[in-house]
């Protein structure tokens, strides 16, 4: 495509022609929640322009591949894969984007107290050890750091214990929160950016 509002990072040359065109290349290193056919997951975001952006990500991606890309929990952008190599890939908006104002509001919103990282719906059982016992939970929700659950007895808040996840990942964490049934966990020893790039890897 010529119309620069279209151009995708990292395809093909970003000539200074093109830089003038207006479709600036901006570095963003920011996680996103990536929502597609069946699956989601926790992608980065390597760079982005009005038209697209790049992501990196080690899971299997198919040219033409919808996405729903999450940047914060108000700012979502649609779009298709447009491109794939390994470890890789561009992705070519529906519709363009003003993406100084974007990278703006990601600011202000990460500035703010209501800011939350992305986090990821993981509805399946995994273990809490505590005092060399283990307990089952039901996992809500994962992020690199936290972990949302279900339980039906209450936790300390600020004990240590170790939370153990489908696959036999095993993290280190304390009791943030736990109440009503619910918790929240710290994990002092966080999940790789790989680890959840699809929720797959956390069925049961």
């Amino acid at each position: 495509m010529n119309d620069p509002r279209f151009s995708i990072p990292g395809e093909g040359q970003d000539t200074e022609a093109d830089r003038r065109g207006g479709d600036r290349y901006r570095t963003v290193w920011r996680i996103a929640k990536v929502t597609r056919d069946g699956d989601a997951g926790l992608w980065r975001v390597r760079n982005m322009s009005d038209g697209g952006m790049m992501l990196a990500v080690e899971v299997p991606v198919t040219v033409g591949e919808r996405l729903e890309i999450a940047l914060s929990e108000t700012i979502v952008i649609h779009g298709r894969v447009a491109w794939c190599e390994e470890g890789r890939c561009g992705v070519a908006f529906d519709a363009a984007v003003d993406g100084n104002d974007v990278l703006k509001q990601l600011a202000a919103e990460q500035q703010s107290g209501d800011y939350r990282a992305p986090r990821l719906e993981v509805r399946t059982r995994a273990q809490l050890v505590t005092d060399g016992e283990a307990s089952d939970i039901e996992l809500a929700d994962l992020s690199q750091s936290g972990a949302g659950f279900l339980h039906d007895a209450p936790l300390e808040v600020g004990k240590p214990l170790e939370l153990v996840l489908p696959g036999g990942i095993r993290r280190k964490a304390i009791v943030r929160w736990s109440r009503a049934g619910r918790g929240g966990l710290w994990l002092t020893e966080p999940l790789g950016r790989a680890d959840l790039e699809s929720i797959r890897h956390f069925k049961a």
